[in-house]
């Protein structure tokens, strides 16, 4: 009999897999929810203010078009500027995701495979990168057409604001969007400003960063570059990080022209690979053997150039055009040991490809008295040259070997979306959609000694959505809204059949869902902000992995699986130098029906069962963020709790990552000197020095699930403006 997971267990060691009564009815609660909500969470009368008064300070862009945080049928978060940068390393977008109910964005500790980040479960399979998650820098995609992105080009230290948009709304986005995190970094008029950075801690860990920015109403930019480095709290997880970002804007005949210019380069970042159980109770600081036997490592370079063109058309009419292109360049060294490597149809141990991608998104806006129609059409292109090398020459392991595989992939994406924001009574707007997405992908075998692997596929969709607030106050709203989603493969998972043919998977189906969601909306001051929301997916053909043994992952399509939950979060100022957050989140996310997996590859028939009712892997059942800021003089105090439940480590739930519960301080001053003006911080993560599981390697075939956080660290900073 099992016995109910603890949630903020700390200790490591292993959970037993909670009680699954299992509902009824699983969409009752966003249903009902959406007919008891107002009453239950509107104001009294007495919180309620009148127009005049109400303090409406977000602006969001969720839906295309800036509107009042309250006007949105739709979960929206934003993350100011400061609040990224106050206190903080500025490497990972972790550091400020946390302050987002729903969001899980976990440090891997290992700058080989960026960060892993999920909303509301979707992405939460992925090893690496991020994918079900749509991600935008600066207006240009930083998700490629397939749905496979990364962040680690986010320049932090140049934030202006990161904008959150969760629930059915997402869909409006294209492919792949269970969600959208969407960053724009500063650019404005300002007074010609110099500002020099730099941070260190522990586990030999530095950053540096230069800022320059300056302009007015006709032109202005900035330039921000920055370096990161680490030696990393576990044994071979070594890592270098540069990036630099332009952004520039400027008044032109057109229009208001924006132009942005991106670029990374991170060599031989070092991949310590996960821990099974007991490597990591053993020592959580270690690498895998294999990490070692095989120097696995990543090299990566980016950039990128994005310009947004918007123009006012006259009688009410706008344009908008957003263009970009960009070159990726990868080489990692896996861990696959050479006897895997020795069948003809293997691709090698080492993966290298340099991508070009591009795209266009074009969009027009009319302006009515109570209504905003938006109509427009995007193109994503992804060009790859992808080979595969041994890794080992004679018994020399970790270095690039024979060919073993060379082939051109492309990824096409072609959108059509129409959208419509009308106020249909005194307190009711509505807010409907729909996006036509269809993704073509082709890869040309060029290897050809084992014969012609050449295929292609293509994948459709049609995705409405519809929303509806109330705000039966001025400083209240209530809304609910329904989408259809839409998540094609990625490059990665179409690249290998469970039977262990070469040759695009092309049984594989899009994933597609129904989503659900109601909630409240409460700002009755400029001092205090609360929401709620209860939502409930529902996804047919979800995508999992059948088998994953000797670094290939053959991926399939399950009947269906279900996500319900609820979040809130709330901001507070009682006094003019107190405020506190809070954001919860919980979510049931489970397979509805039953299936099986493949023990290992190649795999005709899969054969381990899934039962109904196992929790989705690598998606905490609870997360929970709480911090309270104390200002005066100059001085900031911050104490921050940051907690998650266990997390399942694979679909057979075999295993599981403990829950924990960490507490981080922060102090800061600001002073100024000559024309400097100055801003020290100090910063403790981990006060308690809890020894816990950061994140896992979902379904990874070997048992090396486990990638061990931190213990107690510390950091040191200094910014001098001039």
């Amino acid at each position: 009999m099992s016995r109910p997971a603890r949630w903020w267990d700390s200790r490591g060691g292993p959970l037993a897999v909670p009680s699954r009564p299992r509902p009824t009815a699983p969409w009752a609660l966003p249903l009902i929810a959406c007919a008891v909500a107002p009453l239950l969470l509107a104001p009294p009368a007495g919180l309620a203010q009148s127009p005049s008064t109400t303090l409406e300070t977000t602006v969001v862009t969720a839906t295309r078009t800036e509107r009042a945080a309250l006007d949105v049928p739709a979960s929206v978060d934003v993350i100011e500027r400061d609040e990224v940068r106050d206190a903080q390393w500025r490497v990972n977008l972790s550091e400020s995701l946390a302050r987002v109910p729903g969001v899980v964005a976990l440090n891997r500790q290992n700058y080989a495979q960026d960060l892993q980040i999920s909303i509301r479960g979707f992405g939460a399979r992925s090893t690496f990168g991020v994918r079900g998650v749509r991600l935008y820098l600066d207006g240009v995609p930083a998700s490629q057409p397939d749905g496979q992105g990364q962040v680690s080009h986010f320049p932090l230290d140049a934030v202006d604001r990161i904008e959150v948009l969760r629930g059915p709304f997402s869909a409006l986005y294209g492919n792949s969007s269970g969600g959208v995190i969407a960053m724009t970094t500063r650019v404005g008029p300002s007074d010609p400003t110099a500002e020099v950075t730099a941070a260190a801690g522990g586990y030999g860990t530095w950053r540096t960063g230069l800022s320059l920015v300056g302009g007015s109403d006709a032109a202005a930019a900035a330039l921000d570059g920055s370096r990161f480095s680490t030696e990393g709290y576990r044994e071979h997880s070594q890592a270098t990080r540069d990036v630099v970002n332009l952004r520039a804007a400027a008044r032109t005949p057109l229009g208001q022209l924006r132009v942005s210019a991106n670029s990374l380069d991170m060599p031989d970042s070092m991949d310590p690979l996960g821990l099974t159980r007991a490597q990591a109770e053993d020592d959580p600081r270690q690498a895998a053997p294999q990490a070692l036997q095989f120097n696995t490592r990543k090299s990566a370079r980016q950039s990128q150039l994005g310009g947004e063109l918007t123009s006012d058309l006259g009688a009410g009419w706008r344009s908008i055009v957003v263009a970009w292109l960009g070159s990726r360049e990868v080489t990692q060294y896996q861990a696959i040991p050479v006897a895997v490597q020795a069948s003809s149809s293997h691709p090698g141990g080492v993966i290298d490809f340099d991508r070009q991608f591009d795209g266009i998104d074009a969009r027009v806006q009319k302006f009515f008295d109570r209504a905003t129609l938006t109509a427009g059409a995007s193109v994503e292109r992804l060009d790859e040259d992808r080979r595969g090398y041994e890794n080992f020459i004679g018994s020399a392991l970790g270095v690039m070997g024979r060919l073993r595989r060379d082939e051109r992939n492309t990824v096409t994406s072609r959108d059509a979306y129409l959208q419509l924001e009308a106020d249909v009574a005194p307190r009711w707007q509505v807010t409907a959609g729909a996006r036509a997405s269809r993704v073509e992908f082709v890869s040309d075998d060029r290897y050809l000694v084992n014969g012609n692997d050449s295929g292609s596929v293509a994948m459709s969709s049609i995705n409405p959505v519809v929303g509806v607030v109330y705000r039966p106050a001025p400083s209240t709203s209530w809304y609910a809204s329904y989408g259809r989603g839409f998540e094609t493969p990625t490059l990665n998972e179409l690249a290998y059949r469970p039977d262990g043919s070469a040759g695009l998977n092309t049984s594989l189906k899009p994933a597609r869902s129904h989503n659900v969601e109601t909630g409240v909306k409460l700002l009755p001051s400029a001092s205090l902000s609360a929401t709620v929301a209860l939502y409930g997916v529902r996804t047919e053909d979800d995508i999992v992995v059948l088998a994953n043994v000797g670094g290939r992952s053959s991926f399939g399509n399950v009947a269906a699986t279900e996500r319900y939950g609820a979040e809130a979060s709330l901001h507070w100022r009682p006094t003019t130098s107190l405020s506190l957050q809070a954001a919860l989140a919980t979510i049931r996310a489970t397979y509805s029906e039953p299936f099986a997996v493949c023990p290992a590859a190649p795999c005709m028939r899969p054969s381990v069962p899934v039962p109904a009712g196992n929790r989705l892997p690598g998606i905490p059942a609870g997360t929970l963020f709480i911090r309270a800021d104390y200002r005066t003089r100059g001085l900031d105090v911050g104490a921050e709790w940051r907690a998650q439940s266990n997390l399942p480590v694979d679909d057979r739930n075999t295993d599981f990552a403990a829950g924990w519960g960490v507490v981080n301080l922060s102090v800061q001053q600001a002073l100024a000197v000559g024309g400097w003006k100055l801003r020290a911080f100090f910063r403790i993560d981990n006060v308690f020095d809890k020894h816990h599981v950061g994140s896992i390697i979902v379904n990874e075939g070997n048992g090396r699930f486990f990638e061990p956080a931190p213990g107690r660290s510390w950091t040191v900073g200094l910014d001098a403006r001039y």
